[in-house]
Formats: structure tokens, C-alpha cells, sequence
């Protein structure tokens, strides 16, 4: 991995594809533990979730069902602070266990404004799988259940995370230099 450059910006390699591939399994490993005996709904947060998801979905070992649901926050490398969902859930979520699966915790203000909506529909469990989190940019109170890894305040790109469109293809985690 070596320094890239995205749009007008240039970025340094921060997680590699292995090291990625090897939390993850990690996670579906436990997720599978832990939920042994049901078969949960995994709900991915698109765009940026959805290496993610596959990824967690193809090492899980349990019965497990997923959707997906597009909500947006973010502009260029800034969020807009305003949450818009363009593709709603389907789904009934009564009495089920259901897993969110979400690329990256930063403010919290999407999963804050999205979770009131599936609470409504008194699912069994919710839980929360994050591959990323920012605790310093964290504005919101969000239990995350599952987590890839803990990152400082950097805007990140890779792996699903994107630079105005850009970036997600990349098997490995870059981060902005700046």
C-alpha cells in the first residue's frame, strides 16, 4: 500500500485488507455465538456498509436474513448534519433479532435519528456491528455490540468509504492527509 490520490486529495494507507478480513471473521464469529439458535435480520446501512456486510454475511455460520436501507449524511469529506433516508426497510422487524450492520460510528447522528424508527417496530433485540468507530467525534449515545476497530477523528476512505463518490472499491482503509 502506498499513498493515493483521490480528487484534489491525497491519502495514506491506515488498515490493511488483511487486517480487515481478520477483525471481521472475529466479529462474525461472535456474532454467530452469540446468536446461535436464532436467525436474526442484518440491516445494512448503505452506501458505505456494503464490503461490510458481505464480508460479515459470508462468515457468519448461522440461519441469517439481510436488507438494506440507504441513508445519507455526508458531504465531500464533512457531514451535512442532516440525516436523509432514500431507501426504506421492508421488513417487519416484531419479535425479531436484528443487527445493524453500519461502516463507521462518527458523530452518531445517523444510527441516533434511524434507531428511534426501528425501536417503533419492537424488534426482539437491537444490537449494533460497527467496522469503524470515532469515539472523539462521537455526539450521540450509541452502544455498539460489535466493533471492527477504534480510529482518531481522520476522515477515512476505502473499503466502502468513499471521497465524493470515489475510493470504495479499495480493499484496504486509507486515511486523509492533511
Amino acid at each position: 500500500m502506498s499513498i493515493i490520490t483521490v480528487h484534489d486529495k491525497q491519502f495514506q494507507p491506515y488498515i490493511g485488507a488483511k487486517e480487515l478480513q481478520l477483525r471481521i471473521k472475529e466479529m462474525a464469529e461472535q456474532i454467530s455465538k452469540d446468536l446461535a439458535g436464532e436467525k436474526p435480520l442484518f440491516i445494512a446501512i448503505l452506501n458505505g456498509s456494503f464490503m461490510f456486510a458481505a464480508d460479515v454475511f459470508k462468515y457468519l455460520t448461522i440461519e441469517a436474513e439481510i436488507s438494506f436501507i440507504k441513508l445519507v449524511s455526508y458531504k465531500g469529506t464533512k457531514s451535512t448534519g442532516n440525516v436523509v433516508t432514500s431507501i426504506g426497510l421492508d421488513e417487519d422487524l416484531y419479535g425479531r433479532t436484528v443487527v445493524i450492520l453500519e461502516d463507521i460510528v462518527d458523530t452518531g447522528k445517523t444510527l441516533y435519528q434511524f434507531l428511534p424508527q426501528l425501536e417503533h417496530q419492537q424488534p426482539k433485540k437491537l444490537m449494533i456491528a460497527a467496522l469503524l468507530t470515532k469515539p472523539e467525534a462521537l455526539q450521540h449515545p450509541i452502544k455498539i455490540d460489535y466493533l471492527g476497530f477504534s480510529v482518531p477523528n481522520k476522515f477515512l476512505l476505502g473499503y466502502g468509504l468513499d471521497y465524493d463518490g470515489l475510493g470504495r472499491n479499495l480493499p484496504e482503509i486509507y486515511q486523509l492527509i492533511e
